[in-house]
């Protein structure tokens, strides 16, 4: 299972035709998304305390797991 197929938080982008990190994928360089995906890791384990809790870790690790994945591909 990749991280495209998960998502943390509710199903909001579920009903999209096409899903945002697969536009950004298409529509930025490697280098952008990835830096995209580290600043939401960051985002996220930054703020759990004060706002979402163990979801907002949950989050963090979504977009890690994603970071990694676009490491290895």
């Amino acid at each position: 299972m990749s991280a495209n197929d998960v998502q943390v938080g509710g199903d909001h982008y579920r009903n999209k035709t096409i899903q945002p990190w697969d536009a950004m994928e298409a529509w930025m360089s490697p280098e952008r998304v990835k830096g995209f995906m580290q600043g939401n890791v960051i985002k996220y384990v930054a703020r759990y305390v004060e706002k979402g809790g163990v979801e907002d870790l949950r989050k963090a690790r979504h977009y890690l797991d994603k970071l990694i994945e676009l490491e290895i591909s």
